[in-house]
């Protein structure tokens, strides 16, 4: 089954699985900074994924090692380091679903920035994608909440220098084995958040532990899916799919941290399904066609 499905349809499933990783590994981080501080969560999130694949590639290591793009796997590692640092942060003063919201900024990033420097096409079902997807966002959020606040910082910083991944991403895309992106992806932020990690030492107790060794699994699973999806699919088709992390959120704050929404988040994640269904129906209908286009012109 999986063999039958198109390109475009194999990268936005693995782009919605990233997602689901991404919102639990961010639900465990709240939990870790609850119960510690938000630089136990960084520190568990990136040793523990460098472990990981040190384990996973240790049979082959100094070819996963090896890259064609040093100074791009750096900027990738730099970006992705401040994404989660400074969203990690703003958990410790908004609302899971709050914090995921301001984040809906990033679809919009990713599309501009890949017509910009990705040379990719603009087309309108993108765009009409990404604007409902962001009306949905803004209808979660709305002036006068809480999200608005101060803290409202750390989410959008968190959204520029995620959207400067991905793009990153994608531009590395199937070029290098998705180990090395992958490695390369922890690389710096293992070695920044271990000396975090020293000077803001809090013994963890056993549930931390595990809510932390959990974190590194979840969070390492999402960074293999969403390289896999950007090695397949263009980054203006998948940018509306990032706001999936909205229901997501909503989910995981109702479940685990009692923040149940109301009907104004309920009303915008519903406009937020709208559009990630509308883009899917319609990237996956022009992906036959071309199929066709061009099995037409070789005949």
């Amino acid at each position: 089954m999986w063999s039958r499905l198109s390109p475009a349809n194999r990268a936005i499933l693995f782009m919605i699985g990233a997602i689901f990783c991404f919102s639990s590994m961010d639900a465990l981080a709240k939990a870790i900074s609850m119960r510690s501080n938000p630089a136990m969560a960084l520190w568990a999130r990136y040793t523990g994924q460098m472990v990981l694949v040190m384990i996973l590639v240790a049979p082959r290591l100094k070819s996963v090692l090896k890259t064609h793009y040093p100074r791009l796997q750096f900027l990738r590692s730099v970006f992705l380091l401040g994404a989660t640092a400074s969203f990690f942060t703003g958990l410790s003063f908004l609302g899971l679903a709050e914090t995921t919201a301001i984040m809906g900024i990033n679809p919009v990033l990713i599309t501009l920035g890949a017509a910009l420097f990705l040379g990719e096409k603009l087309g309108m079902r993108r765009v009409i994608g990404i604007a409902a997807g962001l009306v949905g966002a803004m209808i979660i959020i709305r002036p006068g909440t809480d999200a608005m606040s101060w803290a409202a910082i750390f989410p959008l910083m968190a959204a520029l220098s995620y959207s400067g991944y991905s793009l990153a991403t994608r531009f590395v895309g199937d070029r290098e084995d998705p180990w090395t992106s992958l490695f390369y992806a922890a690389l710096l932020g293992s070695v920044v958040t271990t000396i975090l990690a020293v000077l803001n030492w809090h013994r963890p107790d056993g549930v931390t532990i595990m809510l932390m060794l959990a974190l590194s699994g979840v969070g390492t699973l999402g960074q293999l899916l969403f390289i896999r999806a950007f090695s397949s699919g263009e980054a203006g088709m998948l940018a509306p799919f990032t706001y999936c992390g909205l229901i997501f959120a909503t989910f995981w704050g109702v479940l685990i941290f009692n923040e149940f929404p109301d009907r104004w988040t309920v009303v915008g994640a519903i406009v937020v399904v709208a559009a990630g269904i509308y883009v899917w129906h319609r990237e996956t209908r022009k992906a036959p066609r071309l199929t066709e286009a061009k099995a037409g012109k070789t005949h």
